[in-house]
């Protein structure tokens, strides 16, 4: 067996994007947090993937939700994320936000937000996998925030690259 940490360290060699997912508690109060760990699983139906820490202070909330909204980060929303990785009262004090399905509260200025229907939840050891059945999209031009090994990253959009 190998140490824990070790093996995180190992996997933030892979650098990876930044989303926040948001939802509704059972009590209509909104939800937040950040991750890294969002995937696309299939186009055809269209479903998402993304984990969850199941000591996370918002499992119940995202083990309930119908709906949920997944918003990719741009290079300019490193506070936003830091501010949904953290633990606190209201993560949404000063944030406008519009309402998505189910209520799911929608961030402004995102590259990429999918509202998502609850789709599946399967057991990944000290994580909970959530897939979602995209039921609407909508995409910015805008650069996306990476992180890697501990360390938010920008990375700029080579227009001829994106035409391919």
């Amino acid at each position: 067996m190998f140490d824990p940490r070790q093996f995180r360290n190992a996997l933030g060699h892979f650098a990876t994007g930044v989303a926040i997912v948001t939802t509704r508690d059972i009590h209509g109060g909104a939800i937040g947090i950040t991750i890294n760990s969002f995937a696309s699983v299939s186009l055809e139906p269209p479903l998402v993937l993304w984990s969850l820490a199941k000591n996370a202070w918002s499992v119940a909330a995202f083990e309930t939700a119908d709906f949920f909204a997944i918003h990719v980060l741009a290079e300019d929303q490193q506070d936003l994320s830091n501010r949904f990785a953290r633990a606190s009262e209201d993560k949404f004090a000063g944030v406008k936000t519009s309402a998505g399905l189910g209520g799911a509260p929608l961030l402004p200025g995102c590259p990429a937000v999918f509202q998502c229907s609850t789709e599946h939840h399967y057991d990944g050891g000290d994580h909970i996998i959530i897939v979602g059945r995209v039921q609407h999209f909508h995409t910015e031009e805008r650069p996306p925030l990476l992180f890697h090994r501990g360390r938010y990253l920008a990375a700029p959009i080579d227009p001829e690259v994106c035409a391919a």
